[in-house]
């Protein structure tokens, strides 16, 4: 039976409220779920890194969104899901296989290399892309996964970088090194150690600790007798910061270096008065001497406080932005289709331009950076560029 006109209006109403519903529907329908994964230590002694890489990953995936990022023409939504490895290999592990099971397409993390070292095999058995933003042994890459990846230098250029600068600046002749046991610590500093001796320093000690210990009265007896001009230690902040101020409870006056491990601010936190002198070495340039480094940096601050801020969030803010740009390179985000993309990605980044990888993954022509503590502020001494 034909509609009177009074329906027909009524139908006309019903179908103009119902076509934006219709159409948000289809759009919704329509868009991707592209997940990445963030594994870091969120409690615990190094929460304080691990938050900054989240908020650099955040950041990214804020501005994919932004941008309307798409992959094949399809528009994405992009998602950050961030996991607690509690810088603890064991938990490491379980966060990997969790990663893997929620079927992530892709992975920035993990931030120590003692983590990164059994999770990698977990990423590489699923096939799918881990980045990390901050973990250095060199051996992890040498474990022969497709999937893994590194945005900053590794072991050998910062420990080398450090010894030599000892060497040549500082124009020390003794040193004392201390490492934590954990595949970070005892990587930087025996590559430090090996070098120190081919540069005809003389090692008067090596001692070593764990990644829990903050009380180093009985290693320090032991090397403030053998008066080293400089005290290496492998590890991180958690541990050097009383380390150093004990040193200086105990008289001694050596320099105290360390890795990108010490090179965060919460180093000062932890060390008070006692961290000026101190030098440390992490990979990359500078933000302030980099194009896009100041202006990311602010938005940074404006979005989580200047406080927040650590070391590791712009590496962190790369990796997720290569892992998307390899997707909508290879237009896909599957991780089997998209992985051979990541190494020739050639990402214009915030931490370096042209982003490229060798073939053990590791960041093709990479830079160290070598700063002192002054007045509680990391301050630049000297970039190098790692052949």
């Amino acid at each position: 039976m034909p509609h009177t006109p009074a329906v027909r209006r009524k139908l006309t109403v019903l179908a103009a409220l119902l076509a934006p519903m219709l159409c948000t529907a289809a759009a919704q329908a329509a868009e991707m779920r592209v997940v990445i994964g963030v594994a870091v230590p969120l409690s615990g002694p190094l929460s304080a890194s691990g938050q900054d890489a989240v908020n650099g990953v955040q950041l990214a995936i804020d501005k994919l969104n932004a941008e309307h990022a798409r992959i094949a023409g399809q528009p994405v939504r992009w998602i950050m899901d961030a996991e607690d490895d509690q810088g603890l290999p064991n938990q490491a592990t379980l966060v990997a296989q969790k990663l893997v099971d929620e079927q992530v397409n892709g992975v920035v993390g993990h931030q120590t290399s003692g983590c990164t070292f059994p999770a990698a095999r977990i990423y590489s058995a699923a096939g799918i892309p881990q980045i990390t933003p901050s973990s250095t042994d060199p051996k992890i890459a040498q474990q022969g996964y497709k999937t893994f990846f590194r945005m900053i230098a590794n072991d050998d250029a910062l420990g080398a970088g450090l010894a030599n600068y000892a060497d040549q600046t500082l124009k020390a002749r003794r040193v004392a090194v201390v490492d934590d046991r954990t595949a970070y610590g005892e990587g930087v500093a025996d590559v430090f150690a090996a070098t120190a001796k081919r540069d005809g320093m003389t090692v008067v000690d090596h001692e070593y600790t764990d990644d829990k210990t903050t009380q180093f009265s009985a290693i320090l007896t032991r090397i403030k007798g053998l008066h080293p001009d400089v005290v290496f230690y492998g590890g991180m902040y958690s541990q050097a910061g009383p380390l150093l101020r004990q040193m200086r409870q105990f008289g001694m006056k050596a320099t105290l270096m360390g890795g990108d491990g010490i090179c965060a601010p919460a180093m000062a936190t932890l060390a008070g008065n006692a961290v000026n002198g101190t030098i440390c070495a992490q990979g990359g340039v500078p933000l302030s001497q980099l194009p896009k480094g100041q202006a990311w940096k602010a938005d940074y601050i404006q979005h989580f406080g200047q406080g927040a801020f650590q070391l590791y969030s712009p590496y962190a803010y790369d990796a997720a932005m290569v892992l998307a740009h390899a997707m909508m390179k290879a237009r896909s985000a599957d991780p089997k289709v998209y992985l051979h993309a990541i190494r020739d990605v050639d990402y214009d980044g915030i931490t370096k331009s042209h982003i490229r990888f060798t073939p053990t993954g590791e960041l093709m022509h990479p830079s160290i950076t070598l700063s002192m503590f002054e007045h509680g502020k990391k301050t630049p001494l000297a970039v190098e560029r790692v052949n």
